[in-house]
């Protein structure tokens, strides 16, 4: 996806720096033999290494996939302790080692929390430069209230996740809006459901990790990766007017949310800065 532009749009060249840990050596090179192959036209250059100096060396963006997986049965504060020491070690490469304003997204679980420590290990890059993936939540919102109302996807936006990536976030649609023939309405006055809206949509939105775990016997990859992308993307070329997004972002105590902790808030974006919706 960041090969053919999705992520940092059309016209961009890329340098792909790809980090694993080293007994995946082997099958990292076996990416980058198949990103070779594919001939992308915007791909400039691809680093394959398990070295974290080499990968974080004046890179711009900073994804964050790497941590120990969850498995099925497992809550994300299960993975917390292995993921503090991977963390602390990526943070430090990225503080010595990449662009002045890189921007970082955490991707790996526990993402609020990885995100709060990777920004204690890396004090020179700016907080603001430091985010986490609720756009998964946030998508996975506007999924279900298009399922639900048999409604196109595109045509569905400002849910808004609140908080944490993980079970106790909250999911709100009591600003989101569809646009329908006769113009943009309510997704409340659409649906005609509230015990729906307050029940099972909240619930199966914060459980569909695990949902996914459960059916595949692994965690999501595709719809995380495009996410990711999705994140990316309107964070550096900005949000369409009249469209908020979900983000991961150090709060400055907006909503009551307590300041200096990672907290999911709605975000509008320009020039590569994200904005609080107040």
């Amino acid at each position: 996806m960041i090969a053919r532009g999705v992520m940092l749009g059309a016209d961009q060249p890329v340098i792909l720096h790809m980090l694993d840990i080293p007994p995946a050596a082997e099958a990292l090179n076996g990416v980058k033999m198949e990103l070779v192959d594919a001939a992308f036209p915007l791909l400039k250059g691809v680093v394959a290494t398990t070295d974290a100096v080499e990968a974080c060396t004046g890179v711009n963006v900073a994804v964050m996939v790497g941590g120990f997986p969850r498995k099925e049965g497992m809550e994300r504060k299960d993975v917390m302790s292995k993921n503090v020491s991977i963390y602390k070690s990526q943070a430090s490469a990225l503080e010595l080692h990449a662009a002045p304003n890189c921007k970082v997204l955490v991707v790996a679980n526990p993402a609020n929390t990885n995100a709060l420590i990777l920004k204690e290990f890396a004090p020179s890059i700016p907080a603001k430069n430091i985010t986490c993936l609720t756009r998964l939540d946030h998508n996975r919102a506007l999924g279900q209230i298009s399922e639900k109302l048999n409604v196109q996807v595109s045509d569905v936006k400002n849910v808004i996740i609140w908080g944490n990536h993980s079970s106790t976030q909250y999911p709100d649609v009591n600003h989101a809006t569809v646009m329908t023939p006769s113009g943009e309405k309510p997704v409340r006055e659409l649906v005609k459901d509230d015990a729906w809206l307050n029940g099972e949509f909240i619930t199966t939105v914060q459980q569909r990790g695990a949902a996914i775990i459960k059916a595949r016997k692994l965690s999501s990859a595709l719809s995380a990766a495009s996410a990711a992308c999705d994140h990316i993307r309107d964070w550096v070329l900005g949000t369409p007017e009249g469209t908020w997004v979900s983000m991961g972002v150090y709060s400055d105590g907006s909503y009551n949310a307590p300041t200096g902790v990672i907290y999911s808030f709605p975000v509008t974006c320009k020039n590569g800065e994200w904005t609080i919706v107040q």
